[in-house]
């Protein structure tokens, strides 16, 4: 009994004599991608599998070295072979499903992240992203339930909000979008898409003076935006403003002058004004940029 005893810790020592160096060689991967040195990082991850070719967890890393290194291709083989060797590798998964969504690869993303939240139901990161591919894939009450159980494990989790807000609109469940926006401007009152993005919801519910005041700290974050002018204009528009609005799309315009919906605002609130002939130079102009709707309403006030 004494000598099984000693045999059964020799073999274990001999394990652990093999598996250490795998280890080391793993663990040194890791600082050095760490430290930004991806090719030092994937030197050391080879080494590791030239002791053992089956250890998922160095594929998984070394494909993520691949992946700063712009190997997608390499990056791929090094995830499939880590799931290969490790079907429970849940960081595999969704590193794969991240690949895929980046290739626009949506519904096998959707399907590895879904395998990433089978593994780990606490994997944030794959909920999130399957919310932005289900979302992409116009399945927006989807998106929003992966987006509800982000806040539901992390309500301090930023982006989240956002996200959830846009496909609230995308259902036209505009008062959701606006607390959900709101919430987002909570986290960052630098938020400039936020803003801009609540200001759309706002003027969806008709109110227009709410709508403008969000565009209007979005211009203040950022003074280039050029569709915050528009939808500001056409708020502006919509109360009758037609001077402001003019001045918003005007800017717009100065901005980016190739832009065709500005034109054709500034041309229907010149058209309000009684400014006729100017009016109609600025949906003529709308149309030579692609407004095609510029040319039924020259046909019907400028002629």
């Amino acid at each position: 009994m004494k000598k099984i005893s000693i045999l059964i810790l020799l073999f274990n020592s001999i394990i652990n004599c093999f598996c250490q160096p795998i280890y080391n060689f793993n663990h040194t991967g890791i600082e050095k991608f760490k430290q930004q040195d991806y090719i030092g990082a994937i030197s050391y991850y080879n080494k590791a599998l030239a002791i053992d070719s089956t250890f998922a967890e160095s594929y998984n890393n070394r494909g993520s070295a691949k992946l700063m290194l712009h190997d997608q291709k390499g990056a791929m083989s090094d995830f499939n072979q880590a799931i290969y060797f490790n079907p429970k590798h849940g960081t595999a998964y969704y590193n794969r499903g991240a690949l895929k969504q980046f290739n626009k690869d949506l519904t096998g993303a959707i399907k590895d992240f879904t395998k990433a939240t089978d593994i780990d139901s606490k994997n944030i990161e794959a909920y999130f992203y399957r919310g932005n591919a289900k979302g992409a894939l116009g399945d927006f009450r989807g998106a929003i339930t992966d987006y509800t159980l982000v806040i539901e494990i992390n309500p301090q989790y930023e982006n989240v909000y956002s996200n959830r807000g846009l496909s609230k609109y995308e259902l036209n469940d505009y008062s959701g979008s606006v607390s959900d926006f709101t919430k987002a401007i909570e986290f960052n009152s630098m938020n400039e898409e936020a803003y801009f993005n609540r200001g759309n919801s706002k003027s969806a519910l008709q109110d227009f003076r709410g709508a403008i005041a969000d565009y209007s700290k979005g211009i203040e974050i950022n003074p280039l935006n050029s569709k915050a002018y528009i939808n500001r204009g056409a708020s502006k528009n919509q109360l009758q403003d037609y001077n402001g609005a003019i001045v918003d799309f005007t800017k717009a315009i100065e901005i980016n002058p190739r832009l065709s919906e500005p034109y054709f605002n500034r041309g229907v609130a010149k058209l309000s004004l009684g400014k006729k002939d100017c009016g109609c130079l600025d949906l003529s102009k709308a149309g030579e940029l692609g407004y095609t709707n510029a040319y039924d309403v020259i046909k019907e006030y400028c002629q």
